[in-house]
């Protein structure tokens, strides 16, 4: 699925972008290379690429604001490539938009198999979905729009992967790691705690009371459920 995938490398240093950049291509994967934010808007619009390697140290710009735009402007998978390796760093960059964060010094073959594996996911996603209705809460994964009662919501990138992810599993408990595989990475490890802020978020949005859910039901220390079609409030909270 991902031979022949064309991946945009962003990546201004060139002991790390002309070595792994041929060892890509031999992995079957076209690559263009971009050696600043500039080249790699120009090279984004000109030759629109499956995938994004992101360096965020750029001569002229930082990587995390390309992100952001490149986010704004289209679901293109992103892998974030950095020494920047702490937590807040990793919750950070895929909290504007990143798909994947890897940290250097890296393997060139875990940083292949992340992008197979990225690759895939967005494969799935885009296959055609019907809308997922459940009562008032309509959610269109082919699409990426979601509404409750008539209302559509404005939802982040991983958001609406958490509330598909949910709605397909409707009454039933999607565990912590599966959300953080399905929808993160499935290579994901240390904590769980950015999944927690945007579940709080997409509470919110759908207007849901933590104490007394209506949708977004949290399962401690298990997950979270999706209420199906006719499920009534619960008597006591569940989250």
């Amino acid at each position: 699925m991902s031979r022949g995938a064309r991946i945009l490398f962003v990546e201004d240093e060139a002991a790390i972008a002309d070595p792994f950049g041929r060892a890509l291509a031999r992995q079957g994967f076209e690559v263009v290379a971009a050696r600043s934010v500039a080249e790699a808007r120009a090279r984004f619009t000109r030759q629109p690429p499956d995938l994004v390697l992101l360096d965020l140290t750029l001569p002229d710009g930082d990587g995390r604001d390309l992100c952001r735009e490149l986010r704004s402007a289209s679901q293109v998978p992103i892998i974030m490539l950095t020494a920047r390796g702490t937590e807040l760093d990793r919750v950070t960059g895929l909290e504007i938009g990143a798909d994947d964060y890897v940290v250097k010094p890296f393997s060139g073959a875990e940083v292949v198999a992340r992008i197979r594996a990225v690759l895939r996911r967005a494969a799935s996603a885009q296959e055609a979905e019907a809308p997922i209705v459940l009562g008032d809460l309509v959610v269109a994964p082919a699409a990426r729009r979601a509404a409750v009662e008539g209302r559509e919501l404005t939802l982040s990138r991983k958001e609406f992967d958490l509330l598909a992810e949910l709605a397909r599993h409707a009454g039933t408990v999607v565990t912590r790691e599966q959300l953080m595989a399905r929808v993160w990475d499935e290579n994901w490890f240390g904590s769980t705690k950015t999944l927690d802020v945007h579940m709080g978020w997409l509470r919110r949005k759908l207007g849901d009371d933590a104490a007394m859910p209506r949708y977004l039901h949290t399962i401690r220390g298990v997950g979270f459920r999706l209420a199906a079609p006719g499920e009534d409030a619960p008597a006591q909270a569940a989250s």
